[in-house]
Formats: C-alpha cells, sequence, structure tokens
C-alpha cells in the first residue's frame, strides 16, 4: 500500500466528518470553524489520531492556497450595489480599524505576556483581523438578517482587512529581525504592498473578464477552471512583486463577479465548493498543527488577551473609526461584537515560527487560545445578540 493511499482515506474521510457536523454546529449555534478545528486537534499528536504535525511552512502553504480561493469566492458574491453602499466605512474599518485593534491589543499583551512592546504589537496585528465569512454562516443558520448597510460593511471589511493584518505582521517581524526600521520603511512598505495589489488586482480582472469571455472552449466545464486560474496569477503576480496577494485576488474577484462572464453561474457554484473545501482543509489543517496540552498554559494571559480584544481593542476600534459614517450605537455595537477571529490569525501566527523569533510558540499558543476563545464565545451569541 501507497502513503498517498493512506492519506486519501484519510483526507475523504475527515471531509465527510466535516460536512455533517457542519449541520450540527449550526443547529449548536457555533462557527464551523470551531467543529473543523476541533477534529484536526482530535486527529492531531495530543489526540486519538495520534498524528505527529509539526511542518509550520506546510501549514502556511495549505491555509494561503485556501485563502486565495476563499477571498476570491468573496470578491465573486459581493455585489457592486454593496461596494458602492459601503466601501468607504468598510475600507476605513479594514485598514485604520485593524492598525487601532493591534496597537490596543498589543499594549495589553505586552503587560500580561513576558514579551516586549513590539513582540505584543506583532500580537495584535496577527489577530486584528475579522472572519466574517464564519459570521454570515452562523447567520444564515441561525435565520438572522442585518440591515443592508451593516451586511454590506462586514461583508467588505472581511475580504479587505486580511492585507492590512498580513502587512502589519510583514512589517513588525522584519522590524524585530532588523530587515526595517520604524518610520519611511514602514510607509514605503505600506505604499508598495498595497498599491501593487489593487493595481494587480484590477489588472488581472479586467484581463480575465476579456479572456473568459473571448476564448471558444471545448467543454463548458473548463471556463470555471480558467475563472480559478486569473485568482491564482493575481495572488503569485501581487506576491512575487512584493505587492498583497490576499487583495490583489479580492479585488479580481471583485472585478470578474460584477462583470457578465459565460457560464457565470456554473463559475459560482464551482467557486463556492473550492471555498467550501479549502476552508475545511485549512481549518483541519491548523487544528493538526496545534498542541492542546500546552494550550493551559497560556490560558491565563490568553483570556486576558481576548477580553481585552473583544471588549476594548474592536468596539474602540470601531467606535473611532466608523462614528463619522452616521452608524447609530446600535449597528456600531453589533460591528464591534463581530470581530470573530478565524484562520488568518492561527496562520499569521506561523510566521514568527518560521522567522526564528524566540518567542515564536509562545505567541502561537496564545493566538490559538484566543481564537478559541473568540469563535465559542462571540460565535455562540451573536445570533441572540443580532
Amino acid at each position: 500500500m501507497f502513503l498517498v493511499d493512506t492519506l486519501l482515506l484519510f483526507a475523504g474521510a475527515l471531509m465527510i466528518l466535516g460536512i455533517l457536523s457542519s449541520k450540527l454546529s449550526a443547529r449548536a449555534g457555533l462557527p464551523v470553524l470551531v467543529v473543523f478545528l476541533g477534529l484536526g486537534m482530535l486527529a492531531g499528536s495530543d489526540g486519538l489520531g495520534g498524528i505527529h504535525f509539526d511542518d509550520h511552512a506546510l501549514a502556511h502553504g495549505v491555509g494561503t492556497v485556501a485563502l486565495t480561493f476563499i477571498l476570491f469566492d468573496g470578491g465573486l458574491r459581493t455585489p457592486i450595489s454593496s461596494l458602492q453602499l459601503a466601501w468607504r466605512p468598510a475600507a476605513a474599518l479594514a485598514t485604520a480599524g485593524v492598525l487601532v485593534t493591534a496597537v490596543i491589543t498589543g499594549l495589553i499583551a505586552s503587560l500580561v505576556l513576558p514579551i516586549s512592546l513590539a513582540e505584543g504589537m506583532l500580537l495584535g496585528s496577527i489577530v486584528g483581523s475579522t472572519d466574517a465569512a464564519a459570521v454570515f454562516g452562523l447567520l444564515r443558520g441561525a435565520g438572522v438578517h442585518l440591515r443592508q448597510r451593516v451586511a454590506a460593511t462586514l461583508e467588505i471589511e472581511s475580504g479587505a482587512n486580511d492585507p492590512m493584518a498580513v502587512f502589519l505582521t510583514v512589517a513588525l517581524i522584519e522590524l524585530l529581525t532588523g530587515d526595517v526600521s520604524w518610520g519611511l520603511g514602514f510607509l514605503s512598505l505600506f505604499a508598495l504592498q498595497m498599491g501593487v495589489g489593487l493595481a494587480v488586482g484590477l489588472a488581472v480582472g479586467r484581463l480575465g473578464v476579456a479572456l473568459i469571455n473571448g476564448i471558444n472552449l471545448a467543454s463548458a466545464g473548463l471556463y470555471p477552471v480558467l475563472t480559478a486560474a486569473c485568482g491564482v496569477v493575481a495572488f503569485g503576480l501581487a506576491a512575487n512583486l512584493q505587492g498583497s496577494g490576499f487583495l490583489a485576488v479580492y479585488v479580481a474577484g471583485l472585478v470578474m463577479g460584477n462583470s457578465a462572464l459565460v457560464f457565470q453561474r456554473g463559475t459560482l457554484v464551482f467557486h463556492d465548493g473550492i471555498a467550501s473545501a479549502g476552508q475545511i482543509a485549512m481549518f483541519v489543517v491548523l487544528g493538526l498543527l496545534s498542541y492542546p496540552s500546552q494550550l493551559p498554559a497560556v490560558a491565563g494571559p490568553g483570556l486576558l488577551v481576548a477580553a481585552g480584544l473583544t471588549f476594548l481593542a474592536r468596539p474602540l476600534a470601531v467606535a473611532l473609526v466608523l462614528r463619522p459614517f452616521g452608524f447609530s450605537r446600535a449597528e456600531l455595537g453589533l460591528i464591534s461584537w463581530v470581530g470573530l477571529k478565524g484562520a488568518v490569525p492561527i496562520i499569521l501566527a506561523t510566521y514568527p515560527l518560521m522567522a526564528g523569533l524566540p518567542s515564536g510558540h509562545l505567541l502561537f499558543n496564545v493566538v490559538f487560545f484566543v481564537v478559541l476563545v473568540s469563535a465559542l464565545v462571540q460565535g455562540s451569541t451573536l445570533p441572540w445578540l443580532a
């Protein structure tokens, strides 16, 4: 028997379990990410499966590929009407909001953990982005409908805030390793990341529409594959030009999703399936990467960081950034609570490990704990609060 035979059996069984358990998570009022992470933890070295997995580079690779398709699918499904309605508050929340959240959380982390202020800011940046995809899945399962402007703001923020969190994480790691300095170095890196990402996303999106509509393929099933290839090219091209691949793939999805495409309905169904499969694979792999036996050691400070993030950092960021846009107090409160953490913080937590930072393992365990607390507390109470 070949190794691939066993891997296929294991992967298929986990995929089936994940899909079936997603129904139970909706009824229990929990985000599906908790279920998938739990499956990975049970299958890992500390769980019943006993699978030893500590390849952070491979986990980062799986997570990056999965997020590429998830963000591309999010862009494809974001209508231009939502963009016109809420792009200004969403963009402010996805940039300045992430920065304010990272700074406040970083200050708290540096006080409750044995790390420096810069390392605290790094932790704050890692947990700065939200996973609104999990939130909307939970809200749909509970039958909750948000006001259009609030829903549009959260939807666009979810696709646009990951690049800012990635930028801050990478910049702070380069600062800690001596590859960049405060001030001009930070600003030039930000301009490069966001400028290149936006430009590549727009260019690839428009070229992709022309290519898909201009070519006559023998099989209709090839059109969704060609669309997916355009999204992958957008990410890869931007990343190789030192830009934000996550911003590029989301923008490319926005451009292509709001254009008339050949076989458009089938393309959307195809990408929805790919994004769902990527989400399952990503959370299971990240669960495998964790060591549950190490989490109790960081439970105390982890709870303090999670509480500071949930009840102080995110609400302050939302209040400061969104107040000028005319949201009511109730809307600001709901948007503050929709700071649900997901896969991106855990993936970003592998960056310090790959960079060889001495505090890498501590940061990873704290981030993993914060994500679990956020998913369990905010995820279970969000439908009621909404």
